[in-house]
C-alpha cells in the first residue's frame, strides 16, 4: 500500500456543500460537451460549410484531447495543487467555449474544441481527487455518488439540452449557443472556487514525460483509428496506428515498472493498478461505458432516422431515462452501504432488461412501437444506469490512497472516456452500417450486443471487493 503523503493546506480542510457543487460544475460541463454537440451538427454544417470529415473532427477532436490528457491532468493536480489546476482547466474551458461559440470558420472551431477537450481533462480528475483527499467514510461515498450523478446526467441529457437550446435560438445564435452556454457557468465556478474548495496536493508526484508520450501513443493509436477508420475507408495511417499500439503498450508497462522500482513517480503506478478495486474494476468501467454510449448513440439515431423525430423531440424522448436516472442516483449511497457490489449487479440486470424490452418493441413495430413498453423500458434503463455509474465510481476508487488520488481518478475517468468513445466508434459504426440495409436488423444486432455487455457487467461484478465505509 502506498503511504499517504497528501498535503492539505490550512488546518482540517473540509469540503462544504457549495464546494462540492463548485467542483461538480467542471465534470458536468465536460461530459455535457461530449454529447450536446451532436444535435448542432446539421445547422453547424449549413452555416460554416463543414464537410462530413470536418464534422467528425469537431466531435472526435474534443473526445481525443479529453481522453489523452486525463491521466497527466490528474498528475499535474497531485503535484501543483488540485484547486490550482482545476482553476486553470476551468478558465481554459470557459475561454475555449467562448472561442468555439464565436468561431468564424470550421478550422477555428476544431482548434477550439481540441483546447476545450484538453481543458476538460484538467477538471475531472481534480474533482474526484479532492473528494478522495478531503472526505472520508459516508461523506466521501455521498460526494462520489454526486459526481456520478453529474457526469451521467450530463451524458444522458446532452441531446435534450442541445435540442432545447437550438429550438429556443436565443438572440439568433443558432448552433453557437451550445458552446456559449458554458461561459456563465464557468465564470460562476471560478468566482466560487477559492472560497469553497480547499487546496490539496501530493508533493512527491513527478510528471514522467516518457510515460506521458507512450500513453499518448496508446490512446491515440486505439481511439483515432476506431473513430475515423469506419467513415474514411480505413486508410493506411489507421492501420499503422493500430499496429503501433502493441509495442507502445509493452514499452509503457516496462517503463512504469522500472520507474516505480527506482523510487520515481510513474504516470501509471503499477502498485495502484494492482490494487484489487482498480484491477478488477477498470475492465468493468470500460465495458459498462461502451454499452452506455452505444445505447445513447443508437437511441438518438433511431429516434431521428427511424421514428422521424426532430432534434428537440428526439431529446425529449430520452426524458424518462433522465428523470429516473436523477431520482435513483440520490438513493445510491444508502443502497451501497446496505447491499455493496450487489447494486452494480442489479444495475446491469436492469439495463439488460430495459434495453432488451426497447429492442423487442422496435423490432415488433419499427415505425410505431408500443409507447407503454418503450416507456417502461426507458425507466428500467435509467434506473440501471444510475445504479451502475454510482456503484462503479465508488467501488473502483475504494482502495486508492489519498496521496495518489489524482492519478487514480485520472485513470478511472480516462477509462470511462475511452469506453464512451469506443462505444460510439465500434457499436455506433456497426449500427450505422446496418441501418441503411435494414432498421430491424440493425436494432436487433445492436440491442443483442448491449444486452450481452450488461449481463457481462452483472456477472463480473461478483469479483469486486466489498465496500468499506
Amino acid at each position: 500500500m502506498i503511504a499517504d503523503t497528501s498535503v492539505k493546506t490550512g488546518s482540517a480542510p473540509t469540503l462544504s456543500r457549495w464546494g462540492l457543487v463548485t467542483l461538480l460544475i467542471g465534470p458536468f460541463l465536460a461530459n455535457l460537451d461530449l454529447f450536446i454537440t451532436n444535435v448542432a451538427l446539421p445547422s453547424l454544417s449549413a452555416d460554416l460549410g463543414a464537410t462530413a470529415g470536418e464534422l467528425e473532427l469537431v466531435v472526435a477532436g474534443y473526445a481525443l484531447a479529453y481522453a489523452l490528457l486525463l491521466v497527466p491532468g490528474g498528475r499535474l493536480g497531485d503535484r501543483f495543487g488540485r484547486r490550482r489546476i482545476f482553476a486553470l482547466g476551468l478558465a481554459l474551458f470557459t475561454l475555449s467555449s467562448l472561442g468555439a461559440g464565436l468561431a468564424p470558420s470550421v478550422g477555428w472551431l476544431i482548434a477550439a474544441r481540441i483546447v476545450q477537450g484538453g481543458a476538460a481533462a484538467l477538471l475531472a480528475p481534480q474533482a474526484l481527487a479532492t473528494v478522495q483527499a478531503v472526505l472520508t467514510g459516508r461523506a466521501r461515498a455521498v460526494a462520489i455518488s454526486r459526481y456520478a450523478v453529474a457526469g451521467g446526467l450530463a451524458s444522458i441529457a446532452g441531446q435534450l439540452v442541445g435540442g432545447l437550446l437550438i429550438q429556443a435560438d436565443p438572440a439568433g445564435l443558432g448552433w453557437r449557443v451550445v458552446f456559449l452556454v458554458n461561459v456563465p457557468f464557468g465564470i460562476l465556478a471560478l468566482a466560487l472556487l477559492r472560497h469553497t474548495v480547499p487546496e490539496t496536493r501530493a508533493p512527491s508526484s513527478g510528471l514522467d514525460p516518457l510515460g506521458i508520450v507512450l500513453l499518448g501513443v496508446v490512446l491515440v493509436g486505439v481511439l483515432l483509428p476506431l473513430t475515423e477508420g469506419p467513415t474514411t475507408g480505413w486508410p493506411w495511417w489507421c492501420i499503422v496506428l493500430l499496429i503501433l499500439v502493441i509495442p507502445a503498450a509493452v514499452a509503457l508497462a516496462r517503463v512504469e515498472v522500472r520507474a516505480e522500482r527506482r523510487g520515481r513517480a510513474p504516470l501509471l503506478p503499477p502498485s495502484i493498478l494492482r490494487t484489487r478495486s482498480m484491477r478488477r474494476g477498470l475492465p468493468l468501467v470500460l465495458t459498462f461505458f461502451i454499452a452506455f454510449s452505444g445505447f445513447l448513440f443508437a437511441f438518438a439515431l433511431t429516434s431521428q432516422t427511424v421514428l422521424r423525430l426532430d432534434p428537440l423531440l428526439s431529446g425529449l424522448a430520452i426524458t424518462p431515462t433522465t428523470l429516473v436516472y436523477v431520482a435513483t442516483s440520490f438513493a445510491v449511497p444508502a443502497l451501497l452501504r446496505r447491499f455493496g457490489r450487489g447494486v452494480l449487479i442489479v444495475g446491469g440486470l436492469l439495463q439488460a432488461a430495459g434495453i432488451g424490452a426497447v429492442t423487442v418493441a422496435m423490432i415488433s413495430a419499427p415505425h410505431d412501437p408500443s409507447l407503454p413498453l418503450v416507456l417502461a423500458a426507458l425507466i428500467l434503463t435509467g434506473c440501471g444506469q444510475a445504479l451502475g455509474v454510482g456503484a462503479l465510481f465508488r467501488t473502483v476508487l475504494a482502495d486508492v490512497p489519498p496521496a495518489v488520488a489524482g492519478v487514480g481518478s485520472g485513470v478511472m475517468v480516462a477509462t470511462q472516456q475511452a469506453g464512451l468513445a469506443l462505444g460510439v466508434a465500434v457499436l455506433g459504426s456497426l449500427f450505422s452500417t446496418l441501418l441503411p440495409t435494414s432498421a430491424t436488423l440493425a436494432i436487433a444486432v445492436l440491442g443483442g450486443a448491449l444486452v450481452i455487455l450488461q449481463l457481462v457487467v452483472a456477472a463480473a461484478s461478483v469479483a469486486l471487493p466489498r465496500l468499506r465505509e
